[in-house]
């Protein structure tokens, strides 16, 4: 059984039971699948799951003991030709298992993320067509029984993208509407000195992001301010000034991997990579903030380059590779995005980083199934473990969809 990743409004204790893990997790996803898919099932559903809910652990993913063969087909060339085909394939897969259990929650947000993105770099609308057509049976509203909760502003990545993507005379301002007025709630929200608005360090991928977004789609700095402020709070929380790895929260501070070095999770760290890059696309490049967030963003690049698997991958304890017998693909899918990202934009030098994104790339195929499958994905947690060759869940496609956007950019592909 999957277990729901810690993600209430309170640091959770270290010891606490099965029960209190999935109940909060759980008891949001049933609502909301509930509500809009009342015969929402995991991606390999029996009979009987398909005739009810299911919880967002067990909805995101699952990790059949036969997958099938690897894929044959797939190239890791660096042409366009060959990132494109995967990403359609990758993409193709996942929309079919996924698309019936589409919903709001964090975990299918990076799937959007990454579906808009497969769209771009191959010029397929059915994958944006996908994300469009879900948000708009949403009404374009983002989860909000929990504010200020990042994991449910998460979605407001693709409703903003979706917004943006019209020409300026055309848009349509429902589309921005609900997560513009919740945005505003929060910029006037007051720190809270006893707890961080962001405490996990997932959270700089859900939340700065839509902020970005709504200061790109109003011209008002007020959201860039705020985000700004709560950014580098969590940082100072999180951020390891020596090691250039972010703890996940506050609880991981002083726990070591059986090594006896710190505890840094993979996916943890690829979040706020793939959170640095979604800022920098929109932050101006005169911006006061602007240096910080390019020095941190080459900073963890530099420390991630120098942990690279031989494989090309890393593994869920980003340093005690030795106890993880697989590779982690969401935290590498992040990491490949991120670094493929900063060669396209010249903030990473290309001669030293292209070597490290080959091998990435290159690692990733090694894991994708003949039907589309993309496998070694650690189900939803938020510390390193252990999973299957097989497992896969959409975050973590969502990744990967994203690092094929630019690796096709960095072969030289056409922008769609």
């Amino acid at each position: 059984m999957l277990f729901a990743e810690p993600r209430s409004s309170r640091l959770p204790l270290l010891n606490f039971s099965l029960s209190r893990r999935i109940g909060m997790a759980g008891l949001l996803a049933l609502c909301t699948l509930a509500a809009s898919h009342p015969s929402s099932f995991a991606q390999t559903p029996s009979a009987s799951q398909a005739k009810k809910p299911v919880p967002d652990s067990k909805s995101s993913g699952d990790a059949p003991d036969d997958p099938g063969p690897l894929a044959t087909d797939i190239s890791a060339e660096l042409k366009p030709k060959a990132i494109q085909a995967v990403v359609e394939k990758v993409a193709k897969w996942q929309v079919k298992v996924a698309e019936p259990t589409f919903n709001r929650l964090w975990t299918y947000a990076a799937l959007y993320d990454g579906l808009l993105a497969a769209s771009r770099t191959t010029g397929d609308p059915q994958f944006r067509d996908a994300v469009l057509k879900f948000s708009e049976q949403e009404n374009w509203q983002l989860l909000d029984n929990r504010f200020p909760h990042a994991d449910d502003q998460a979605m407001g990545k693709a409703y903003m993208e979706l917004y943006l993507s019209d020409p300026k005379g055309s848009r349509k301002p429902v589309r921005m509407a609900n997560t513009k007025e919740i945005m505003d709630r929060l910029v006037v929200r007051p720190d809270d000195p006893s707890k961080l608005l962001w405490w996990w360090c997932d959270a700089l991928y859900m939340a700065p992001p839509v902020l970005a977004k709504t200061y790109l789609a109003t011209g008002d700095k007020k959201y860039l301010d705020y985000m700004d402020h709560e950014w580098w709070q969590t940082s100072k929380a999180l951020y390891n000034q020596q090691d250039h790895l972010y703890f996940r929260d506050e609880r991981y501070l002083t726990q070591k991997q059986a090594n006896g070095k710190n505890l840094y999770w993979s996916r943890g760290n690829g979040w706020v990579m793939g959170g640095l890059v979604k800022v920098l696309e929109i932050m101006p490049k005169d911006s006061p903030y602007r240096d910080k967030y390019i020095e941190q963003f080459r900073q963890m690049a530099e420390e991630v380059k120098s942990i690279q698997g031989k494989d090309g991958l890393w593994r869920s304890g980003l340093l005690d590779p030795d106890s993880y017998e697989l590779p982690e693909v969401s935290g590498s899918a992040f990491f490949t995005y991120a670094i493929a990202y900063g060669i396209n934009e010249h903030i990473l030098d290309r001669k030293t980083y292209l070597p490290v994104v080959e091998k990435s790339w290159k690692g990733m195929l090694e894991h994708v199934y003949a039907d589309g499958r993309l496998g070694s994905i650690q189900p939803v947690d938020a510390q390193p473990g252990k999973f299957k060759p097989s497992s896969s869940h959409v975050y973590g496609v969502g990744g990967f969809l994203m690092a094929g956007y630019e690796m096709n950019r960095l072969a030289g592909g056409k922008k769609h």
